[in-house]
């Protein structure tokens, strides 16, 4: 026997949620609740679509791409044509939902997905979030080789958008316009044009699944992630307006790109030159990244492609320095707490900046570095108040400890 439904807003029979049946008709507690408000003059009639724009619309100041740019370049450094596009993208995205109703014709603006191309710990991962919490709306972050198709083992492709929703706190009208971040969808290429007789559970399958999210369809989700099976409640989601942005390293597209110049990809030092060549990256094209193994349907639903370049030694040392949530000054605050001054000298922000290098980590290598060299120093940090605590480039090698006065 199927579930009863709301004859006016199409949700199923649930404890919380019971509906009456009488003649002909259904109707679910939610709906009477909202109906006794309207005749009460508790709540002034408005459809749902109105609803849900109205409601995210007091959260969320429409920003122009320079507003966008200028906030990220307080927390990323440097990548300033990738904060041009992700600002650009933004803007139009979050502009086509909220002034739509000054449209006086029927042209519908598609929206415009992102995708980011740059080597780990370049900043892909950070601009998303840096987006999102300014903007004030909900993000989801997923690792692309984590999912799989529906019915195998892993998280379904839909689970993106439960993690979403509880990013907005149950509010499913919030994560319709919210952001979800995909990390390494480079992994879920094609490794080659021969196909395997077997199903392809993390590659074309994940990207064929990613589709109907990526371009916009309402979804049926399990409010806690998990596996769907008949008979659960489950939750309808429209991605029409959320925000996809895919990241990936992309290893190896420089050579394709080359290829395709006339270069030669040959011969012992080719792996030195070719690798992370930002000169080359940048000239990337939709068929390149269908030779690299992305299947033609999703690259055409990430219509803005960027590419970030990797991070030099002297990024490395203004990424520990600059941006507002930068580590030296996190640290620098922790130290203040306790009454004690904390001072780097160049050399030794040059030192943890080539460390995080040789590691080829990008970014996120900072911290782990600073953790290790800070340890023994924050342990002892209570006996050093009213002092000033200097750390010197023998202090990152560990060759002696720092200076006090």
């Amino acid at each position: 026997m199927s579930k009863l439904e709301c004859d006016f807003c199409g949700t199923t029979d649930t404890n919380d949620n019971p509906i009456i049946s009488g003649d002909n008709a259904s109707i679910c507690k939610a709906c009477i609740n909202a109906a006794h408000d309207i005749m009460t003059g508790s709540k002034e009639p408005e459809s749902q679509d109105m609803t849900s724009s109205s409601e995210v619309n007091k959260s969320v100041e429409i920003k122009t791409p320079a507003q966008l740019k200028e906030i990220l370049d307080d927390y990323v450094i440097g990548q300033n044509r990738a904060k041009k596009v992700l600002s650009v993208a933004v803007y139009n995205h979050y502009k086509r939902i909220f002034r739509r109703h000054e449209i006086d014709d029927d042209t519908e603006i598609n929206k415009s997905n992102v995708l980011l191309i740059g080597p780990t710990g370049s900043g892909k991962t950070l601009l998303a979030q840096t987006i999102a919490k300014y903007l004030d709306v909900p993000l989801a972050i997923a690792d692309a080789t984590s999912l799989t198709e529906a019915g195998y083992v892993g998280d379904d492709v839909e689970n993106v958008v439960t993690r979403l929703i509880q990013a907005a706190n149950g509010d499913i009208k919030k994560a319709e316009t919210g952001i979800i971040f995909i990390d390494e969808v480079d992994k879920v290429a094609r490794m080659s044009e021969n196909r395997s007789i077997t199903r392809d559970v993390s590659g074309e399958g994940v990207q064929q699944a990613l589709l109907k999210i990526v371009e916009g369809a309402t979804i049926n989700v399990p409010p806690k992630g998990g596996r769907k099976h008949p008979g659960q409640d489950a939750m309808q989601v429209d991605t029409t307006n959320i925000l996809f942005i895919c990241g990936g390293a992309f290893d190896g597209l420089e050579d394709i790109i080359k290829k395709k110049q006339g270069g030669n990809v040959l011969g012992f030092n080719q792996e030195k030159k070719s690798k992370n060549d930002a000169s080359l990256i940048s000239k990337v094209e939709a068929d390149d990244l269908v030779k690299y193994g992305l299947i033609p349907e999703l690259i055409g639903r990430l219509h803005m492609i960027a590419t970030l370049n990797e991070i030099t030694e002297d990024d490395m040392v203004h990424i520990l320095t600059e941006p507002k949530n930068a580590l030296i000054k996190q640290y620098i605050k922790l130290f203040e707490l306790d009454n004690v001054k904390l001072e780097f000298e160049e050399e030794a922000l040059k030192e943890v900046a080539r460390l995080a290098i040789v590691r080829k980590t990008g970014a996120r290598g900072l911290r782990s570095i600073l953790e290790d060299v800070m340890l023994d120093i924050m342990y002892d940090l209570p006996k050093y108040k009213n002092k000033t605590v200097t750390i010197t480039k023998d202090v990152v090698t560990k060759e002696k400890e720092p200076k006090i006065a």
